[in-house]
């Protein structure tokens, strides 16, 4: 497995970060040693990971490996389109429009805003008593 080519990336989105490698085979899925679909339950989650593959026709030409860490299984989606995304320009740069325009590879900038001092959390403040 060492010798064949491998084309690695990382995707964030708010607190996940996702590891992938792209190594030529037929279109096999491991999120953290496991088949994607025991690790994304949700539909939706599948959907927003496979999409960069579905959109340059390389959903049956390479196997996905990713190490997912941090954030909710939304978040890991995101974070792990993005690597898949990065991940198929290393390989093929003339894919960078065309992701581009698709917009999978927009960094989701949004994350926790911080907690505040003399509040609860980041907007919320104490109640307030008048006596």
């Amino acid at each position: 497995m060492s010798e064949t080519i491998k084309y690695k990336a990382v995707g964030r989105r708010k607190e996940s970060v996702a590891r992938v490698a792209l190594i030529p085979g037929k279109g096999d899925f491991l999120v953290n040693k496991r088949p994607y679909e025991k690790y994304f339950l949700r539909e939706t989650d599948r959907i927003i990971v496979k999409q960069p593959l579905d959109a340059t026709n390389n959903m049956n030409k390479y196997d996905v490996v990713a190490n997912i860490r941090g954030g909710g299984l939304t978040g890991q989606a995101g974070a792990l389109r993005l690597g898949i995304s990065r991940a198929l320009i290393s390989m093929d740069p003339a894919l960078k429009d065309l992701l581009r325009k698709q917009g999978y590879l927009t960094r989701d900038p949004r994350a926790k805003e911080r907690k505040k001092y003399g509040q609860k959390g980041a907007r919320k403040r104490f109640q307030w008593t008048k006596r």
